[in-house]
């Protein structure tokens, strides 16, 4: 039983130093607040076509859920009810609009800083002959 716990502190001393002498090369990098932070914002910016995806999917399968509630509601309606299918058909349809509902919010928005204005009618012109 002494032998496993010398094995396991040389391990854990052999860890520490290693992680220590590792520590060196990190703070030379220079990791700060900064330099994590930039690290999050890069690593999440491929999160909106994840979700865009999911929601693609996630809508189709409500959908078709929903349309295989409505067929049992047909076939026996004393024991499915029709909301149960129209339930899963409203949701599947709001996921799969959602990701255009949200590129349409973010046009109208905008992405920068600067305030949004609405557009100008610059110029009416009547194609009439």
């Amino acid at each position: 039983m002494t032998n496993l716990k010398t094995k396991a502190l040389q391990f854990q001393g052999l860890l520490i130093a290693s992680m220590i002498s590792g520590m060196g090369d990190a703070n030379a990098a220079g990791n700060n607040f900064g330099d994590i932070a930039r690290n999050i914002t890069e690593s999440i910016e491929e999160l909106p076509g994840m979700i865009t995806g999911l929601a693609y999917m996630l809508g189709l399968l409500m959908g078709a859920m929903g349309v295989l509630k409505l067929k049992d509601h047909v076939e026996n309606p004393t024991q499915t009810p029709m909301k149960d299918g129209a339930v899963r058909l409203a949701a599947g349809g709001a996921l799969f609009s959602l990701p255009i509902v949200f590129e349409s919010m973010l046009n109208t928005i905008g992405t920068t800083t600067e305030f949004v204005e609405p557009a100008r009618l610059r110029k009416v012109e009547f194609n009439v002959f």
